[in-house]
């Protein structure tokens, strides 16, 4: 009996570490290296009106097909106080082209973090890209608006008729409710460290 209790209280411990935020969740917390060598943290966004949060890559094919849109994103919202955050959560090991050196020469405007911490898992992100917006809730927290796929067409921008991402930002600016505030994201499996 008592072998089985430790093993229930395993199983429930090991449920509660793999729980991924959910809508409505306060974010967790990060303070993660950026390509410019600084350190960067959820917290330095506080007087943002929110934060889009990618999970990708450079390997990962989904998130090279994303890559343009991505930084259109940024071009678009950063103004409007929705700045774009992207984290690897790659082990550079595994997969080469997803080491620092090569996040650096992307060259993006928006800061990219190596995640050698497992923030994705405190998010329970699975794929890149995986997104997460990010809305300001109170001083210094932000609460999950709307999680998973940037649009409807993965493999290719001229084919994309709905546009998650952008459709929820626009539903926050208009003070309405975020529909659908779960799509499936659509993507590589996370390689984490």
């Amino acid at each position: 009996m008592r072998k089985m209790s430790t093993l229930l209280l395993m199983f429930a411990l090991s449920l509660v570490a793999m729980a991924q935020v959910q809508v409505g969740d306060v974010a967790p917390k990060f303070k993660l290296l950026n390509t410019d060598y600084t350190e960067v943290a959820l917290e330095d966004y506080n007087e943002q009106e929110g934060v889009i949060l990618i999970f990708t890559c450079n390997h990962c094919p989904y998130a090279k097909f994303y890559e343009e849109r991505i930084k259109q994103l940024h071009s678009a919202y950063k103004s409007q106080g929705f700045p774009v955050v992207a984290i690897n959560p790659n082990d550079s090991v595994k997969y080469k082209e997803d080491g620092f050196s090569y996040m650096v020469d992307k060259g993006y405007e928006f800061p990219y973090l190596l995640d050698n911490e497992g923030i994705y898992k405190a998010y329970g992100a699975n794929k890149t890209p995986h997104v997460f917006l990010l809305l300001k809730s109170g001083a210094d927290n932000f609460k999950v608006g709307y999680i998973g796929a940037i649009d409807d067409s993965p493999q290719d921008a001229s084919e994309v008729q709905l546009k998650y991402l952008e459709n929820a930002i626009k539903a926050v600016k208009k003070g309405t409710a975020i529909n659908p505030t779960l799509t499936k994201a659509i993507g590589c499996s996370i390689k984490p460290f």
